[in-house]
Order: C-alpha cells, then sequence, then structure tokens
C-alpha cells in the first residue's frame, strides 16, 4: 500500500468557512461590509490594539504601516537578512531602502547589536520580524529604537497567537503588520492586517487603504490614498478561523513537542525554538544539521514535503542593484548566521491535521536518516 505524500502546509478548512463564505454572497454584500467590521473587532481584542485596518497581503500590509510612518524616498529601514523576501521588497514599495542585519545564531531573530551597527543619519526605522513562530526580544529593539529615534514596524505575518513577555506581537511597535495567507495559522486564503495605538497612524492608515477618503461614495479625495481593501467573503473565512484559532494553535504545539521529544537524543540535530520570553506558536518545525539538503532528499523520496528557511536576503537576485550601490553592505562575512541558517536548516510540516500517525512517520524518517551519518 502506497503512503499518501505528506505536504508542507495544509490550511485547517472545513465546511464551515464555505458556508460563511456562501452566506455572504447570498446576502449580496460581498465588499468590505458587516462582516469586516467584526473580524477586525476581534483581531484588535485578540492582539490588544485599539485600532486595525486591512490590507490585501502581508507584504502590502507593511508597505501599508510603512507608508503611514512616512517611510519614503531616502529612508533607510533596518530588516533582519533571514525573513521573507515580502519583508524588504515593502520597503522599496514604500519608497526606502532596506538594511539587512544578521540573526542571532540560536533562534535566527533579529541581532539587535547589528541593528545599532547598522545605524546611519538616514535610518528611519526597523523592522522586526517575529520568525517562525517565535517573538523577537522586543526589549531589546525597543530599546535599540528609543536610543536612536527609530519607528518600529513589527512584521508578524507569522505572529498570530504569539506574545512576547505575555503580551501578543503585532501590538508593540508603532505598527504590527499580519498575514492571512494560505499557511498561516490563521488564514483567509490571502488578506493582511495593520495594527497600531496611536489615532494620528490609525487615521492616516484610513485615509492610504482607502483612495485617500475616510468614507466609501464620496468623490472627493483629501489625501492621497491607495486600494488596500479586502472583501467580506474573506472576513466572514477569518472569522470562522477565528473560532478554529485556540485548537488550531494547541494542536500545532503539540506536534511541535512530539517533533522535540523524538529528535532530543539524535546527535547533530536541533530543533529551533522561542527565545525566553515568548510562547511559541510553530509556523513551521525548523531543524538544524549540516546534512540538511541529503535529509532533505531523503525525505522527499519518502513522500514528505520540506521547505528550505529562508534564503538570506543578502545573496537574493532581486536586490542586485542595492547590491550594486553599496556594496559593503553585502559581503558574506556580515552574515554568518543567515548563510549557516539556509545551508543548515530546513523545515517539517506541523499543519494541524497532520495525525499523530503521520507526526511519528516524519521522525521515523528523520531518525533513520540521522542514524546513517
Amino acid at each position: 500500500m502506497t503512503r499518501p505524500r505528506i505536504p508542507q502546509v495544509r490550511p485547517t478548512l472545513d465546511g464551515r468557512e464555505a458556508e460563511a463564505a456562501a452566506r455572504t454572497i447570498r446576502d449580496n454584500w460581498i465588499t468590505e461590509g458587516p462582516a469586516s467590521r467584526e473580524f477586525a473587532r476581534q483581531l484588535n481584542a485578540l492582539i490588544d490594539v485599539p485600532y486595525g485596518v486591512f490590507a490585501p497581503n502581508g507584504t502590502l500590509a507593511l508597505a501599508l504601516g510603512l507608508m503611514a510612518l512616512g517611510i519614503g524616498p531616502g529612508d533607510e529601514v533596518i530588516v533582519p537578512n533571514m525573513t521573507f523576501v515580502g519583508s524588504a521588497t515593502s520597503v522599496l514599495l514604500a519608497g526606502g531602502t532596506p538594511v539587512f542585519v544578521d540573526v542571532d545564531g540560536e533562534t535566527f531573530q533579529i541581532d539587535v547589536t547589528a541593528a545599532e551597527r547598522a545605524v546611519t543619519v538616514r535610518t528611519r526605522a526597523i523592522m522586526p520580524v517575529h520568525l517562525y513562530g517565535s517573538a523577537c526580544d522586543m526589549r531589546a529593539v525597543s530599546a535599540c529604537a528609543a536610543r536612536h529615534g527609530l519607528k518600529i514596524i513589527e512584521d508578524a505575518a507569522q505572529g498570530i497567537g504569539v506574545t512576547f513577555d505575555g503580551r501578543p506581537v503585532g501590538g508593540l511597535g508603532d505598527v504590527g503588520c499580519f498575514s492571512f495567507f494560505a499557511d498561516k495559522t490563521l488564514t483567509t486564503g490571502e488578506g493582511g492586517y495593520v495594527t497600531c495605538r496611536d489615532p494620528a497612524i490609525h487615521d492616516r492608515l484610513l485615509l492610504l487603504r482607502n483612495q485617500g477618503r475616510r468614507d466609501r461614495g464620496s468623490f472627493v479625495h483629501p489625501a492621497i490614498g491607495y486600494n488596500f481593501r479586502i472583501t467580506d467573503v474573506q472576513a466572514a473565512i477569518g472569522l470562522i478561523q477565528l473560532t478554529k484559532l485556540p485548537s488550531i494553535i494547541e494542536r500545532k504545539q503539540r506536534i511541535w513537542q512530539a517533533y522535540r521529544r523524538r529528535f532530543a537524543s539524535a546527535a547533530g540535530l536541533r530543533v529551533l525554538a522561542p527565545i525566553a520570553g515568548s510562547n511559541y506558536v510553530p509556523f513551521r518545525c525548523v531543524v538544524i544539521t549540516e546534512h540538511a539538503p541529503e535529509l532533505t532528499r531523503h525525505l522527499e523520496t519518502c513522500g514528505i514535503e520540506t521547505r528550505a528557511v529562508f534564503y538570506p536576503l543578502h545573496r537574493q537576485p532581486c536586490f542586485e542593484a542595492l547590491r550594486d550601490h553599496e556594496p559593503a553592505r553585502f559581503d558574506d562575512r556580515q552574515y554568518p548566521n543567515s548563510i549557516g541558517g539556509a545551508e543548515q536548516g530546513l523545515c517539517l510540516p506541523v499543519y494541524p491535521d497532520l495525525s499523530d500517525e503521520e507526526v511519528d512517520y516524519v521522525a521515523d524518517a528523520v531518525l533513520d536518516f540521522i542514524a546513517q551519518q
């Protein structure tokens, strides 16, 4: 009997999301409306913030947040070198320049000491990325920002349910940005959210996302703005996802703990863990081994889909123009931990529908490989 392939990601969806989307269509209100308002209300309560607005996806949420903070041409934003490319391209979209800094070798979170060294007279903001389900050290990030007069834009794309010192990420900086892509803990297919505490920033967000006006239906536009809206169909799905969120988080944590137990005595294999002060809502189960490429190929033959960890931003071909402009900032010697993570890290699935039997199968396949090294 052939075992079904185990994918890297599978959204936790059932008939309830389908019915909520269908109900929105039957009600003939598919643009932002009552479902979006209720989804925003519940998200604000979850993240513990007074204000939030939607965006079409996580990258545009970051761009919208940066624009609301006034980031534009000539402004530099410090970005960790190990993150999804959208963290950096959002800075370019807002008109600024991303400046990469290395990550901590144990946690893969932003290295605040490296960030301190990267500050120049043009630096306007720092973007801590809450990576792989752990929070950054927001005490250190906040202290750095205060010393240098920087704005903080949290990339919490992977951070729904993640806390630092007991407080939800995404509400700890000037703005926080979330993604609801299909591989996230809470999904609406696509979608993003931008949070803040300052009413003035919230007002700018409202204008920027809705064609420079606060209210729909008006053709007088007091400010320059754009279309960063979502639909009530997405919001209806999101409301159902919120009812599942505690069980989704609990199951992902159980799967991650199962991997940790199975791998605890495996020589040369490390499971990425959260930093002190953070809980953990695993986006993936990241394992570190010197034999990552060979392990990836082995798991593929076993029908198990993996992912690499994020490729270092300073090596991304799409940033060649930045590299040509300031080559010193792209020297490999500045990024040993990002490079090491890319070469030695791989991601195992932790989606909630993964059965205990499948978790054991994945763990067995990993351990069989490690035993042969």
